[in-house]
Order: C-alpha cells, then structure tokens, then sequence
C-alpha cells in the first residue's frame, strides 16, 4: 500500500463546549478610617468586581478577582448631615463547573453584581455582603485536516460536492485611550471632594472598510463631587466617542464581528482655573478592544474517489461541525415608577446606576428569547432640609426577542447584554425610571459530518475484464457516478459512448453500454 501526496484543506473552529454559572459570596467588615467622620447612613454602595485570572481545569474553571467598593454614606456634621464616601478593595475567588472542560481549553468569562447590600455596624465600622455571579463560557478548539484534491493524478475519478465552512480567525487586539474634560460652570460650586467616577461604554459597533476592522463606541462619563463649601451635590456628565482601527489579515463579505471593550482603572486630574478654583477635571482610561470574527467558507469536499486502473482505500473521520446559524441585536426599553417608603419627599435626582444581568435564555422558531434583570440605585435629594439625601434600589425585570432567521429550538446560543443608558425623575412621590438595555444574541448548531481524510493506493488487484462490452440495466438510486466506479471506467466514458448529454439523467431500467472492465 502506498500514501498518495495529497492537497489538504485545515478546519479549525472553536466549539462551545458548555457555560455555566455560580454565585459567589462576598462580605466583610470594614473601619472608617481616621480621617473620616461618624458614619450615619448608607446611602449608596458602587461595586466594581474585575477578574484578574482564569483557568481551565478538569470539569471546571478556576477564577479569581478583584473587588472594589465605594461607599458614600451620610455623615453627622454640626449643622446637619453632610455626605462622604470611602473606598475598600478586596478579593474573590471560585469555580465554575463545566462537565467536560479540561486542562488549557480556552474559556470566556464574565462577572457582574447579583445583589449587594452594606450596613452600618457602628458609627467607625461598615459590613458589606452581596452575591457576585460568575458566568464561564468552556470552547473546545477542533483542528484537522481534509482532502481537498488531487491534482496531480490524471486518472484519478473524484466526486465532489459543495460545503461551507465556519471558520474562526484569531482575535484582534487593540489599545483605545478614552479622555475627557469637564468644566464645571460658573453657576455650580467647585469641587470639594470627589464622590464617585465611573465609565460605562455604550453602542458598540464593527465594521470592516477597505481591509480593516473599524471597532467604535461611546463612553458614558459620570462624575460625583460634593462642593468645596457647603453640602451640595453635583453630578457631571459626558458622551465620549471611541474608535479604534484595525489591521486584518483577510476580508470576507459575510464575517461576523463580535467586538469585546473591557476598560481598566479610571484616572481623573482636578484642575485650579486662573481664579485658583477648582472648576475642571480631566479624565482618563485605558481601554482593551478584542474583535474574534467568524466567516463562512465556500469549499469543494471530495465524497468520493477511485481509479480505473488501481484499487484506493479512503480513510473517513466523523467530526462534530460548529454552524454558526445567524446572530442579531435588539433594544428593549424598560420603565417603571419606583415607590418610596421614607417620610421625605424627593425633590431632585443626584445620580442614577445601574447594571444589567441575564437571568435565563431560549431559543423558539426564528428568535432567541432572553429574560433579564436591570438592577437600579439611585440617590436623590429630598425636601428634609437636615437629612436632604436618600437612596432607593430595585430590580426590574425585562424580556428581550432578537430575530435570528432559522434559529430551532434545539440549538445553542450565546447572549449577552448591555445597559446602553439610564434615566431617572422625580413623578409626584416616585423616581420613574427609563432603562435602555441592548442585547446580543448569536445561534449555531453542531452537526456531525464525515470527512475525507486520508487516500492510498491498495495492493489489491483491479478485478481481471470479464468482457470488452457489458450490457448494465439502470437500477433505481442508481447514477452514473456509482455505475462508473462499479466497473473501473469513467462517467464522461459511458456518457461519451451512450450519447447521454446530461448525466444526472439516467432513469430506472434504461440499458447502458459499459466498456472496459466487469466486476466478477
């Protein structure tokens, strides 16, 4: 037997393998440093988790993080109740279990707050206690290789069909450096001391131009302070535009792009104006962009081979094929009135968060269906002249449906969400809220699919000619393909000799004459 030099096409893709989730428990106790006053209530807790590693292992993935809390709460001062804020850093750590996962499988991961509350143990201590949930997303990497063609040898019958592809390009990575500055108008008090500095990155999008990936975004700015004389509040905020370009090293017209912002420590510079006062911050973060895309590709697969002249052995694998069925985006808009308990009335909003998670997931005919959750905290003033700030929270639930053509019941997806912005105002004696959250859904389907993967020419001996003619009766399911390699010709052979014009019209029992050789 003899190996054959063959042209080889590779596959590799990334199959989803399983995603899961866990919830893990964080909570401590912590001192108000010495520099701050009494704590008297806790008006609002910003939680910022951050995964610093992850590793896949037997059934399982390992991960690790970093949490950071900012607690503003109100402080006893001598005319009335002033508000302050004091950060903690922690860290956290668990497993996510993935039947199947082994060793340096590749593997996504994400964390958000589930639920977090803080109270105050005594004026000169604060406990904090929540649930972050951990989701991880397990990919096993397929890579082999399958005949493509054989060029090279004449005589050599090959049966081909069409077939497409996925395939997966390797991630993209970039750099993006977000600035801002903000003055602060003459109308409003300079900065005292800084409560709050988030980032939030909103309208995500990618598109590809001239053989490079455009990845932009906006970056929702928001900035607390408290005056530098008195006991107002004042919240400023900006929209910032983000782009970053690209190199690729091939274009396709149906890629698929799914573009990751992640953005790291927020650095703000307060600036004094030519009055010596404190009216302008420059704001500044570091973010990463990763694009991974996925494209189809038009391939010929060889189903089957032979020789005239010599017997072949094909060797074929079953492999498990990633289809990527479609993705889609949708908005959904989610409102509600939030009904406060406290005696005081809410006069005006102070700053409105939030984050969003997603709680459950299916896919129906032609949509993916998510459910999820928009957690809301929201600080407020109040018509208490003494304790003039309050803090209500709640969870809101919403339902998201992304047109996915195709998509079945029994298919896989991969959803992922985003709060794009938020809004609240005082409605009589509630916060009506208005929460805009973009979900992200893409379907795929494993289907298990034979592969040529291997030709060689046998030892065996082509059966000897029984006859220089052979008269062959058509049977039904019969072609001219089976018929040729049946007995060691070709198709344009019995196509040329039966005047047949086109050769997938042969129909049960019409007779054909075969020339060359009979099998025994």
């Amino acid at each position: 037997m003899s190996v054959m030099d063959l042209i080889k096409e590779n596959i590799e893709y990334e199959q989803l393998l399983s995603e899961n989730f866990s919830d893990t428990v964080v909570k401590g106790e912590y001192l108000i440093p010495d520099t701050h006053p009494d704590a008297y209530k806790i008006l609002m807790v910003d939680v910022k988790p951050e995964i610093t590693s992850k590793e896949t292992m037997q059934d399982k993935v390992y991960i690790e993080g970093q949490i950071q809390y900012n607690v503003i709460y109100l402080a006893k001062e001598d005319d009335g109740y002033g508000v302050y804020n004091v950060v903690y850093n922690d860290k956290f750590s668990n497993y996510v279990d993935i039947p199947g996962a082994e060793f340096k499988m590749s593997c996504q991961c994400e964390s958000y707050i589930e639920h977090m509350d803080s109270n105050i143990i005594n004026e000169r201590k604060v406990s904090i206690n929540g649930v972050i949930k951990l989701k991880s997303s397990v990919y096993k990497d397929y890579n082999f290789q399958v005949i493509k063609s054989l060029e090279e040898y004449d005589d050599i019958q090959t049966l081909k069909y069409p077939a497409v592809i996925d395939k997966v390009s390797d991630a993209i990575n970039g750099e993006v450096v977000i600035k801002s500055e903000l003055r602060i108008p003459g109308d409003k008090p300079q900065i005292g001391n800084v409560l709050k500095c988030d980032l939030n990155i909103h309208k995500k999008d990618a598109k590809i131009m001239q053989g490079k990936i455009y990845v932009s975004a906006y970056a929702s700015i928001r900035f607390l302070y408290r005056a530098a004389e008195g006991k107002e509040l004042v919240c400023l905020e900006d929209d910032v535009f983000i782009n970053r370009e690209l190199d690729m090293n091939e274009e396709h017209m149906d890629m698929y792009l799914f573009p990751e912002l992640t953005i790291g420590l927020i650095d703000y510079d307060i600036k004094e104006d030519e009055n010596g006062e404190k009216r302008s911050v420059d704001i500044e973060a570091i973010g990463q962009v990763s694009v991974k895309p996925m494209y189809k590709e038009n391939i010929d697969m060889i189903d089957d081979v032979y020789s005239p002249r010599t017997m072949m052995e094909m060797v074929k694998k079953n492999y498990p094929l990633n289809i990527m069925q479609g993705a889609g985006a949708e908005e959904s808009i989610v409102k509600e009135n939030l009904e406060l308990t406290g005696k005081d009335k809410p006069v005006s909003i102070v700053i409105a968060t939030g984050n969003v998670s997603i709680a459950d997931k299916k896919i129906v005919e032609d949509k993916v269906v998510v459910d999820g959750i928009v957690n809301v905290d929201i600080l407020y003033r109040t018509d208490n002249e003494e304790i003039s700030f309050d803090r209500v929270t709640d969870e809101l639930p919403f339902t998201s449906s992304i047109q996915v053509e195709g998509a079945k019941i029994d298919m896989q997806c991969i959803a992922k969400s985003n709060l794009e912005s938020i809004e609240a105002s005082v409605e009589g004696n509630t916060i009506a809220v208005k929460a805009v959250v973009s979900v992200n859904a893409k379907v795929n389907y494993v289907l298990e699919k034979e592969f040529l993967v291997d030709i060689m020419e046998s030892d065996e001996p082509i059966p000897e000619k029984k006859s220089s003619v052979t008269i062959y009766v058509v049977q039904r399911d019969d072609s001219l393909w089976k018929i040729a390699k049946k007995y060691f010709t070709t198709v344009d052979e019995i196509a040329r000799i039966n005047d047949i014009e086109n050769e997938n019209l042969i129909y049960p029992g019409d007779k054909l004459i075969i020339p060359g050789r009979a099998v025994i």
